[in-house]
């Protein structure tokens, strides 16, 4: 499987937005984006921006008691939070259908549900840095689509 690298230095929220927009322009349905990052490094931040430019109106907000939220906007939007069930509970979600659905899958917490994640996806890793609103966004692209996105963010910026 193929793989592509691009960080991202977001200096503020607006540097984030930029780069929520860039990836929501690119979605299309079947699209998967796993977030992984520290308790409060933005996962959530991120996934209201990517929600608000996929079209998505009214209040975007932490999945983590509900497990999965539901939106509509361009497509529709699976956001969901795995923090605090294991892959054995999370294998009983069906989250098959979400993945190979109809929308756009954001997964938090990610990496704690390797083996129920689509082998093809894009992995985001936010950094906290010493300044309170500057960010290190590390993205992986897995397979050919999202390795394209990285590689095209990389030459090209993130507009």
């Amino acid at each position: 499987m193929t793989e592509e690298h691009f960080t991202y230095l977001a200096k503020g929220v607006a540097d984030t937005e930029r780069l929520a927009a860039a990836l929501a322009a690119r979605s299309s349905a079947g699209s998967v984006i796993v977030l992984d990052g520290e308790l409060g490094a933005g996962k959530t931040a991120f996934s209201k921006a990517f929600a608000r430019h996929l079209g998505v109106e009214g209040v975007v907000n932490s999945p983590t008691f509900t497990l999965i939220k539901e939106y509509e906007g361009r497509l529709p939007l699976y956001h969901m939070d795995v923090y605090r069930i294991d892959e054995d509970e999370a294998g009983e979600l069906g989250l098959d259908e979400y993945f190979y659905g109809t929308g756009v899958c954001l997964v938090e917490w990610g990496s704690l549900i390797p083996s129920l994640l689509p082998e093809e996806r894009l992995h985001i890793v936010i950094e906290a840095t010493a300044l309170p609103d500057e960010r290190l966004i590390h993205l992986t692209g897995c397979g050919e689509v999202y390795g394209e996105w990285c590689r095209s963010l990389r030459e090209n910026g993130v507009e």
